[in-house]
């Protein structure tokens, strides 16, 4: 089934509002076995909604439409899809009073314009807005279905789970699955040409690359018949692939670096504590967005200026005069000092130039210093990114992420 999918609204082509829709329907869609093989996004203007709904009965069979279906003068979606399909705008009491009913929930008064939304395309199952105002619409007519929703996400997303999902289980004929590896420590292009050595390109299966920050995810996508041929042709791809990537891999599907790096912390039952100054709190942010961070994390500490850092964590001045705060040797002496500070496993210290200022032609912008310290063990990592002042930021954290998650592994293997 070829489906497209139309998002409509002037606010998301002057980039005033971000469009997730879009992720959301075609993730959604593909767990359905429905690839959508068009996009496009339309202003509130009449004749180009038009000509781009015309284009879109012509070349597709699924037509999703979001947008555009509120009170005001310039929601005119069902408006201009009838106008295309030749087909009449009804009043309807029953969907009325679907709408009073929400009002009254919601303790507010109706405005006479929302009597607009009682209006539906004459031929149309109505699908009800249990969190809006504003229903939607499926409508079948020759060889198209076209469906009509919402454009708030919240309101996408109920209608989509509770009716949307089992009205198009029943249109589609072909599963298609996806599974996703997560590496780090490996460029693009260096992942690709590993992926393409083993793999090539097959009709049924795609193998595609997104990189981010300094990780690259790569998405496997099969389809077939039924759900045991599609597994098996994800596994047996993903069984061809380990081989050559396994050592950058640190999670399958949508897991985060961080997520994997609590689970091995609370495995080992490990207390860690970081002591920042580039990332200025990033790491610790990062973390304790997981439920139950308090586990594992014991202590975190900013020490952004140099004073800081002798008085939080004991840096010699010495050492700051010496070598710099940006330097192996301070952050040594920062993990070491907030080891020093509590019973922590692992003192973890990170400093660094994010930018765009203060890097010179010895220390660039972009160069990173990271040290782990335990009982045991005194390890510092040298890193120089490129990129903006938060890419720098955002690439540090994944790789002081990524550096603890290897050793963890290492202590395992041991």
């Amino acid at each position: 089934m070829i489906c497209e999918v139309i998002n409509v609204g002037s606010e998301l082509l002057s980039g005033d509002v971000l469009n997730t829709n879009i992720i959301y329907l075609s993730k959604k869609l593909l767990e359905l076995g429905i690839e959508v093989s068009f996009q496009t996004t339309v202003g509130d203007n009449k004749n180009d909604l038009a000509k781009v709904i015309t284009e879109g009965l012509k070349r597709s069979e699924l037509l999703i439409i979001t947008g555009g279906l509120g009170p005001t003068e310039d929601d005119i979606t069902k408006e201009v899809v009838c106008e295309v399909l030749k087909e009449e705008l009804v009043f309807s009491e029953e969907v009325l009073s679907k709408i009073k009913e929400h009002f009254n929930k919601c303790c507010k008064h109706m405005s006479k314009n929302n009597l607009k939304q009682a209006y539906i395309p004459k031929k149309s199952k109505v699908i009800q807005n249990k969190v809006g105002t504003a229903p939607g619409f499926i409508i079948e007519k020759d060889k198209n279905i076209i469906i009509i929703l919402p454009g708030p996400p919240r309101e996408i997303k109920e209608m989509f789970k509770n009716y949307i999902c089992s009205y198009l289980s029943k249109k589609s004929n072909i599963v298609v699955k996806s599974k996703t590896i997560r590496t780090i420590g490996i460029g693009e292009s260096h992942i690709e040409s590993k992926i393409r050595s083993k793999i090539g390109f097959k009709d049924n299966t795609l193998v595609a690359t997104y990189a981010k920050e300094g990780q690259v995810d790569i998405k496997i996508t099969a389809k077939g018949l039924d759900n045991e041929s599609v597994d098996k042709t994800i596994q047996e791809t993903v069984d061809t692939l380990m081989p050559e990537i396994k050592k950058y891999v640190y999670s399958f599907d949508d897991e985060s670096i961080e997520e994997v790096v609590f689970k091995q912390l609370l495995k080992n039952n490990f207390k860690i504590g970081f002591c920042e100054s580039c990332t200025g709190g990033l790491i610790t942010s990062r973390l304790t967005r997981i439920s139950g961070a308090s586990k594992i994390l014991k202590r975190s500490i900013i020490t952004y200026s140099n004073t800081s850092k002798i008085e939080e964590v004991g840096v010699q001045r010495e050492t700051l005069n010496k070598y710099g705060a940006v330097s192996e040797q301070t952050a040594i002496e920062m993990a070491q000092g907030l080891k020093n500070k509590d019973n922590i496993d692992i003192a973890v210290s990170v400093t660094g130039i994010a930018g765009p200022t203060g890097g010179t032609s010895e220390k660039p912008v972009g160069l990173v210093y990271m040290a782990l310290v335990t009982n045991d063990t005194i390890k510092c990592y040298k890193f120089n990114f490129s990129g903006s002042r938060e890419i720098i930021q955002n690439k540090t954290a994944n790789s002081v992420f990524n550096e603890i998650r290897k050793y963890l592994i290492d202590l395992k293997n041991y």
